[in-house]
Order: structure tokens, then sequence, then C-alpha cells
């Protein structure tokens, strides 16, 4: 039947170390045996010493590969990943107005794992008012959090206080993750989550120097 296969789609940078971005997630999705898809918003030269060199995609180009999926296929659920910019963002918020791609997983991509910021400065209020509002489960990680709330974690009560800034700003759910920024309803779809990243976090996959790609496949 046509377009009756699971179909996914990340709007993420491309990372040529395979590590993060737009690489993880098809890997990710490919495990969990749904079909995955890509609007590319960067291109990011790194390795497992850090990030060397990235490069902005145009509006223009990013408004390209979406019109080219939604004319074919039926995305049933979408997350974003780096966005960038201000333009960026406005140009992710406005094709997700315009087609149905179901669901909106919102990973506020802004500190890597290197300690390296991925989304400038004056792109945060905008994130703010226009992708966050859109968003079925806003997942910051610890430090993305706090940037994001202006709330210091130290305590349970802040992490209630973060979470609940956050739904304030039109997020339908949020989920904090830890320290490390690496057909179910929401909560049983983040408890599958969460073991999943378990157990890949704990079988990484060796390559490169240093920092090596969590492991997808180890299911």
């Amino acid at each position: 039947m046509l377009n009756s296969f699971p179909q996914v789609m990340t709007i993420a940078g491309s990372d040529s170390d395979g590590s993060a971005g737009a690489q993880a997630d098809l890997n990710t999705f490919f495990s969990r045996g749904v079909y995955g898809m890509s609007v590319l918003t960067a291109c990011v030269a790194g390795n497992s010493f850090g990030i060397h060199a990235s490069q902005a995609l145009t509006p223009e180009f990013i408004n390209a590969e979406f019109e080219a999926i939604a004319a074919d296929f039926k995305v049933r659920a979408c997350k974003t990943g780096m966005l960038t910019d201000s333009e960026t963002i406005m140009t992710v918020a406005k094709q997700l107005k315009q087609h149905d791609f179901g669901p909106l997983v919102l990973d506020p991509v802004i500190i890597t794992k290197h300690g390296a910021l991925l989304l400038a400065d004056e792109a945060y209020q905008t994130l703010k008012t226009e992708l966050i509002p859109m968003a079925t489960v806003l997942t910051p990680n610890f430090y993305e959090a706090q940037k994001l709330t202006g709330i210091s974690l130290n305590e349970p009560s802040d992490f209630q206080a973060a979470a609940e800034n956050l739904l304030a700003l039109g997020a339908k759910n949020v989920m904090i993750k830890g320290h490390h920024a690496a057909g179910q309803s929401i909560e049983e779809a983040i408890k599958t989550a969460k073991k999943f990243v378990h157990a890949a976090i704990a079988n990484p996959i060796d390559v490169g120097h240093k920092y090596g790609p969590i492991n997808p496949h180890v299911q």
C-alpha cells in the first residue's frame, strides 16, 4: 500500500563522523524499525576530537528539501536537531505549520559534548517563540534546560521549576535529560527511549581517538 511503511524525519545538521546529527538519527530510526528521511540544516566537519568547521545551508535549499519530502511521502513524526540561527528556525517553523509531519520532538541542540555552542545567541528567543510552542515533546539536556530557562538545576525542585517554565512556553511535554548530552503513549515512548539510550551509551562503537559514537544497534 502506498506510503504504508512508517516514515519519520530528522531536521538536523550533517556530522561528518556520524556520531551525531542526522546520521545518528537515521541509525536510530533504522534500529527502531522505521524509515528515516532528513532535512539537512547545516554541515559539520568534525571527528572524535571536536568540531573543526561548520556551514549553514541556505533557507532556499532547506525549503526545497521540505517541499520535496512533503510532495511524495507521508511523514508520521519528526524531530529537530541543529538549527544554527534565527533564519533557519523561522524557515523550519514555517514549513512545520504549512505541512503535517506528525508529532514534533524538539531537541534544542545548543551545546555539544565537546562544549561547543551550536546555536547563535540571538536565536534563543526565536526558538522559544517559534518552535517550542509547536513541540509535542521538548527534550533539552541538563545544560540546555538551564540556558533556556535561566534556572540553575541543583535540587529536584529546580528541575520541576524549569519544566514548568518550558511548559508555559507552549511545549506539551518536557523531558529534561541527564548531564550527558547524549505507536506508544508519550510516557511509554520516553521509557523506551531511556532504556535504548542507556544501552547505546554503555556499548559505544570503538572508532576515533576520543569521544566515540554511541551504539544504536546494540539492542
